[in-house]
């Protein structure tokens, strides 16, 4: 995808796993960039300026704008709820962070931000794909952290132009998280269990397609929101099916009782005994798709990969990696694997 690239950027949690890779996309095209990260940043390029830190350090922010005048921020530093266990900090850095970064693009005059948020704006499943118009109604508390965000920057409108790029899971290469115990389970040739019968769609976005989609809106003429996910949607079965044949384990998918199995989800992660929430209820049990429509037209963006090739490059250099990478402690919480939890136990009778 051909677009105008910005002269400098800031990116926000460019040492996480999206950020990460948006930040090298654009290092490699030789664009400056600066990161502000919580986590430590591994790159060092001539062209790379890292500061880690908070994003509601009101110090450190006017400090980078006063070294860096910027024509594009790409706000992708976000909390997630399976890696906070203090609620009153996801909300300050998600919602709060969103405050600082938007009032510093207005006061130093940014042309252009793009805001990355998620599909955890619904706590339930449509019988049809979510299109830009749909009213969001989060069901916890990351969902409505996001809400807020995208709020934040849709009232400075005035004061310079966002791209809100709501989108699902993302799926890459180094994508560890939840993920990592799926791959645990395919690794070691156990059962891969859905819910019911599996035969739900659920949406990813591959991150390549999601850089493409930034750089695209950062270019974009105005302010908008857009849909972004893969094409092709399969059931999560079939989805598991084609890693797992590809993966030769002897891993083999089975189906547990939909509404019991989801009624102990929902107990174990009240007694935080389980690191799935309401948001992954959803991903497990229902159909969840967006309708890419607008941003094909208006971006002239399309996806490359489908669900089951994400999952399977993802799948393949987890078992080339994750042991290093399952001994990391200093990186964000897609970087490493999460914690299993309850979920243990169901890995033992697997």
């Amino acid at each position: 995808m051909n677009c105008s690239l910005p002269n400098r950027a800031l990116i926000t949690g460019g040492s996480g796993f999206f950020g990460g890779l948006l930040k090298r996309r654009l290092l490699e095209r030789s664009v400056p960039c600066v990161n502000i990260d919580l986590v430590k940043d591994d790159d060092v390029h001539p062209l790379l300026t890292t500061a880690q830190g908070d994003i509601c350090d009101a110090a450190l922010i006017k400090s980078i704008f006063a070294a860096h005048r910027f024509d594009a921020i790409f706000h992708c530093a976000a909390l997630l709820a399976h890696d906070v266990k203090d609620k009153k900090r996801l909300w300050a850095s998600n919602v709060h962070g969103a405050e600082f970064i938007a009032g510093a693009a207005a006061a130093h005059h940014v042309r252009k931000v793009v805001y990355i948020s998620t599909n955890c704006l619904w706590g339930r499943g449509f019988n049809r794909p979510v299109t830009e118009d749909d009213p969001p109604a989060p069901v916890e508390l990351y969902g409505r952290s996001k809400w807020e965000g995208e709020k934040i920057f849709q009232r400075h409108a005035a004061d310079f132009q966002s791209v809100i790029l709501r989108c699902p899971t993302i799926i890459d290469v180094g994508r560890m998280g939840l993920l990592a115990i799926l791959f645990q389970f395919i690794e070691e040739g156990r059962r891969v269990w859905v819910v019911g019968p599996g035969d739900n769609r659920y949406q990813f976005i591959y991150a390549g397609d999601l850089i493409d989609a930034c750089l695209a809106a950062a270019a974009y003429a105005g302010s908008a929101t857009f849909n972004v996910g893969s094409d092709d949607v399969k059931s999560l079965r079939e989805v598991y099916d084609s890693v797992i044949a590809k993966a030769r384990t002897g891993a083999r998918t089975a189906s547990l009782p939909k509404q019991p199995t989801l009624f102990l989800m929902r107990v174990m992660h009240a007694l935080k005994l389980s690191p799935l929430g309401p948001y992954h209820y959803k991903m497990i049990a229902e159909d969840f798709s967006f309708d890419t429509t607008r941003v094909k037209a208006e971006l002239n963006w399309k996806p490359t990969l489908t669900n089951e090739q994400m999952l399977d490059r993802a799948y393949r250099y987890y078992r080339q990696h994750g042991a290093a990478l399952a001994l990391r402690d200093d990186v964000s919480a897609h970087r490493k694997p999460a914690d299993m939890g309850i979920i243990r136990l169901l890995k033992w009778i697997s």
